[in-house]
């Protein structure tokens, strides 16, 4: 009788425990298992409906196999309707959301947000079928090098993960490769080589007469304190000042703004100075977002903002798959956010290497890229004053001098070399911990053009 007792309150307590267990993680989930879900969300959502992947491929293979154990619990549920995703941790806990709207891709959108928020706008891309005559980048011929299509094709320097790598020479794609189940068609997701894109937009701007690169107090919550000394150009070259933890794999500055904040430029403004402004090298996803923000309060409408990306750098570019994905506040998330094919990031890429000019058509200010790739002081020579990255000492042998980067979380990376007309688009899933370093791929594609012709 006692042991039987015993047994049922051991199994009463056993179940209030579990109940309690329940209760807490569905009425104040820790901020770990929210941010897991809302990554989740978003992961789909843009893979389902911007690239037109499977979502449950999705969730195995790029937030589940490559992430944080507890993501393995994650469950996704997808409104076709809607064109929503939610995810739930073991089902039932921390809801995150990610809603679809046309022309812009895709957002998160916090719980209590998440239900009123409405469809709202629409901003219907033309896609874009290439003309197979005619050469890339006008069509979709290409001209292809034998030996440097067999240094692609060669797993090891191709990296684990490949998804797109396009090789480009004299404006022309030379080599081109893709992993299995994605095409020439796919977007892919450039991570922070959209902040490259970012600094292109705010070019465009200082172009207009909208924006000018010495401008300081920049945002009203600034005015007051020392932050009112930060000028456009520290933003662009990460020296702002501004305390930020980039780190990823936890719940930090980076991995908050970008999953738990509907308003993520707001969120990175809040922060304060940890050193004077242009002293110190620092990166910074959030000061991304600010430059997204400070170009779009440019316009006097946020409809005019939200189709300048567009109508202004795609169009005429001819990418027609580009998607710039803005956060739930409208704010484009200039950081991260950028979905192309392989192709139409290495029109941009040509973009750049043809100093912002396009069909002998200047659409960036004369210098502007120039400037882009002139390195900063407070970096050391590591990056440069438009959002792109360089290579200092040892690490640049084998490189021209002119070499510069665009770089993205997860093994994205442009190899952009002018003096060579050149440049390299690797996308894929290949996180740091693989070991991968894509500078054997440069430099033996580098070395194969810089032989001497038969």
């Amino acid at each position: 009788m006692r042991r039987r007792t015993f047994l049922m309150s051991m199994a009463g307590g056993l179940f209030t425990l579990v109940a309690g267990v329940g209760t807490w993680l569905t009425v104040a989930p820790p901020d770990l298992l929210k941010l897991g879900d809302s990554y989740a969300a978003k992961m789909v959502c843009s893979s389902l409906f911007v690239a037109g992947r499977n979502a449950s491929e999705v969730l195995a293979d790029d937030v589940q196999a490559p992430g944080h154990p507890l993501l393995r619990f994650i469950r996704v549920s997808v409104d076709e309707q809607r064109k929503t995703v939610t995810a739930r941790m073991f089902g039932f806990a921390a809801p995150g959301h990610a809603i679809f709207r046309d022309g812009l891709g895709c957002s998160n959108v916090t719980d209590g947000a998440f239900a009123a928020f409405p469809g709202n706008r629409s901003l219907r891309r033309r896609s874009v079928e290439p003309d197979t005559t005619q050469p890339w980048p006008d069509g979709g011929a290409l001209v292809a090098d034998a030996g440097v299509q067999a240094l692609i094709e060669d797993d090891q320097r191709a990296g684990p993960g490949l998804r797109g790598l396009v090789v480009i020479r004299g404006g022309r794609i030379i080599a081109e490769r893709y992993g299995r189940g994605f095409y020439a068609s796919t977007p892919l997701l450039g991570w922070s080589m959209t902040k490259t894109v970012t600094a292109a937009l705010i070019g465009l701007r200082v172009r207009d007469g909208q924006m000018a690169l010495d401008k300081a107090d920049l945002l009203p919550q600034w005015r007051n304190d020392e932050r009112s000394r930060i000028t456009l150009s520290d933003l662009l070259g990460m020296q702002s000042g501004l305390g930020f933890n980039e780190s990823y794999g936890s719940v930090t500055d980076a991995t908050r703004m970008l999953f738990l904040e509907n308003d993520m430029a707001a969120y990175a403004a809040s922060k304060t100075l940890d050193t004077a402004p242009g002293t110190q090298f620092s990166y910074s996803s959030g000061t991304s977002v600010i430059l997204s923000r400070l170009w779009m309060n440019s316009f006097a409408s946020p409809r005019e903002a939200l189709t300048f990306p567009r109508a202004s750098l795609f169009r005429p570019l001819g990418m027609s798959s580009a998607i710039l994905e803005p956060d739930a506040h409208g704010t484009f998330v200039g950081s991260s956010y950028m979905y192309a094919t392989a192709r139409d990031w290495g029109r941009f890429a040509l973009f750049l290497l043809q100093d912002g000019v396009w069909n002998n058509e200047p659409i960036l200010p004369p210098d502007y890229v120039r400037l882009m790739r002139t390195a900063t002081s407070a970096s050391n020579g590591r990056f440069g004053s438009g959002q792109v990255w360089m290579k200092t000492g040892p690490e640049a042998q084998g490189f021209p001098s002119d070499a510069y980067w665009m770089r993205g979380h997860d093994g994205q990376s442009i190899l952009l070399v002018p003096s060579m007309k050149l440049a390299v688009v690797r996308l894929g899933l290949t996180p740091r911990l693989m070991g991968y370093d894509d500078s054997a791929l440069h430099r033996d594609i580098i070395a194969a053009l810089a032989k001497p012709q038969p």
